[in-house]
C-alpha cells in the first residue's frame, strides 16, 4: 500500500470536454469534505465534481449526476490498481457540448486519475501492530532498550506485581522483537492477550 506525499493533478480534454485530475492526501472523510467544498469553491461552473476516497475506516465515492457506474468507479479502480490509500481522487468536469456515452464516460475519468497518478510521489505505508508483554521489574529497562532499538513505541504501561508494557511496531517485526525479547529476558516474560486495558 502507498500514500502520496504530495497533491497532484492532470488534465485532459476529450470532444471538448474537459476533464481535471487530481490526488490529495488526507486522513479523513472530514480532510476530504473540507478538500471538495475548496475544490467546488474553485470551479463554480463546473458540471460535475466527481470523487472517491479511499482511507481507513471511512471511505466513499461519489458521481455527482454522472450516470452511475461512470465516474466514481473507474477512478476507484485506478486507486485499487496503484494499491493507493489515505487518498482523495476527484475530478471535475467542464462539458463541451458534445455527450461521450457512459464507455466514454469512464475512459475519461479513469485516465484523468491515471495521468494525475504519473506525477505522483509515493510512500510506502508501513502497517503497525501490538504486543503486550508482561516481564519482571528487574528486566523492564532491557525491555525498553529493546523497543529503542527496533524504534518500537511504548504506547501504554502498567505497573502490577509485574511491569506491562504495549508496544506498538512494524507488523513485520513483531515475530522478530518477541523472539529476541525471550532470549534476552531468558524466557521470563509472558505474552498478554491485547485488550482494553493496559
Amino acid at each position: 500500500m502507498y500514500q502520496l506525499k504530495s497533491a497532484v493533478s492532470a488534465e485532459i480534454e476529450i470532444k471538448k470536454s474537459r476533464f481535471l485530475g487530481q490526488l490529495y492526501p488526507v486522513l479523513s472523510r472530514v480532510e476530504a469534505q473540507a478538500m471538495l467544498a475548496q475544490i467546488r469553491a474553485q470551479h463554480p461552473s463546473a458540471v460535475h465534481v466527481c470523487w472517491v476516497l479511499l482511507c481507513e475506516g471511512d471511505s466513499g465515492l461519489d458521481d455527482d449526476g454522472e450516470p452511475s457506474g461512470t465516474a466514481a468507479k473507474p477512478m476507484y479502480n485506478v486507486l485499487v490498481h496503484k494499491a493507493l490509500f489515505n487518498v482523495l481522487a476527484v475530478v471535475v468536469r467542464y462539458w463541451g457540448g458534445t455527450k461521450l456515452g457512459a464507455g466514454g464516460l469512464t475512459r475519461a475519468y479513469g485516465q484523468a486519475i491515471s495521468d494525475a497518478f504519473k506525477n505522483a510521489e509515493l510512500i510506502a505505508i508501513e502497517v503497525l501492530s501490538e504486543i503486550k508483554l508482561a516481564v519482571q521489574f528487574a528486566d523492564e529497562s532491557q525491555l525498553r532498550r529493546l523497543c529503542e532499538y527496533y524504534q518500537a513505541n511504548i504506547i501504554a504501561s502498567d505497573y502490577t506485581d509485574r511491569a506491562i508494557l504495549r508496544i506498538r511496531l512494524k507488523e513485520n517485526q513483531v515475530d522478530a522483537f518477541y523472539n529476541e525479547a525471550h532470549n534476552l529476558l531468558r524466557g521470563n516474560l509472558e505474552k498478554l492477550a491485547i485488550d482494553d486495558v493496559a
